[in-house]
């Protein structure tokens, strides 16, 4: 199963961590993890290339495992939220379409 936290605090995402494989299908032909590898890598270059800010990425590719943190400000926080927001949608309602394949919370 993949699993995605997002970081909050005081109402602010500073993060996410995404960790795992759904298990949906074999490596190469899963779409819950190519639909939940498309969010993740969308939402990182938004916020690095296009926006210019410098969240910390951590890949850790043994324990598939990738980190986003924001740093504690953001020149434009409005448009980082909404990305991260977005992408939080999104895995949400493809939790609510493959609920045992993946699992999203905010902590």
């Amino acid at each position: 199963m993949t699993r995605v936290e997002f970081f909050n605090q005081d109402g602010r995402i500073n993060g996410f961590c995404c960790s795992g494989h759904s298990g949906y299908a074999e490596e190469g032909s899963d779409i819950v993890c190519a639909a939940v590898s498309t969010a993740v890598r969308f939402a990182e270059t938004t916020i690095n290339d296009v926006l210019g800010e410098h969240a910390k990425t951590k890949v850790n590719e043994e324990q598939a495992r990738i980190t986003l943190t924001l740093p504690a400000t953001c020149e434009d926080e409005e448009a980082v939220q909404a990305v991260l927001t977005g992408m939080m949608l999104t895995l949400c309602a493809l939790r609510d379409d493959y609920p045992d394949f993946i699992e999203v919370m905010e902590v």
